[in-house]
């Protein structure tokens, strides 16, 4: 452990500076972590004016869920079961699992990611930027009561951070 005075490479857990006699005494404890709420990272995920997002039935053919992401423009689509979130199908999960193989009934229940990394409508920008990076998620689903209702992209984050920096 550092000493904070002189700068001496003390044992860890030493409570009194060998070179200096600083007081160490709980240096080494980990400080409980403050929520950030800058101007920046700290804005809800409502103020990213984010879109209404493709929701498919479970029951769907990934034939369809590809279909549909085509004619929309959009990277993926929220696999419902009863109104629920269960699953997302991206199109890097169309181009891995469903690309080059024989054409033949695929249940978008087999191809896509189940259970996916959700968040709600009030996290911060700060949560969901740190939830894409630590999962390497280019999408997450926002849910609320388990039903989507939206979904935030890096596309997102960075056409906000983009706007906000000017």
């Amino acid at each position: 452990m550092r000493c904070p005075q002189c700068g001496f490479e003390n044992l860890i857990g030493s409570d009194i500076c060998d070179n200096c006699g600083a007081d160490l005494a709980g240096r080494d404890t980990p400080e409980p972590a403050i929520s950030y709420r800058g101007p920046l990272l700290g804005e809800h995920l409502d103020d990213l004016e984010i879109g209404t997002p493709e929701i498919i039935d479970a029951s769907a053919d990934a034939d369809e869920a590809i279909q549909r992401m085509h004619d929309n423009g959009s990277d993926c689509v929220l696999v419902v079961e009863n109104g629920r979130l269960i699953g997302i199908f991206t199109d890097r999960d169309a181009v891995l699992k469903v690309a080059g193989r024989p054409r033949a009934a695929r249940p978008i229940t087999e191809l896509m990611t189940r259970d996916p990394v959700v968040l709600r409508h009030d996290d911060t920008v700060a949560v969901a930027i740190n939830k894409m990076a630590v999962g390497g998620f280019r999408h997450i689903p926002i849910v609320e009561d388990g039903r989507p209702i939206g979904l935030v992209s890096a596309r997102d984050v960075f056409r906000h951070l983009a706007s906000t920096l000017g």
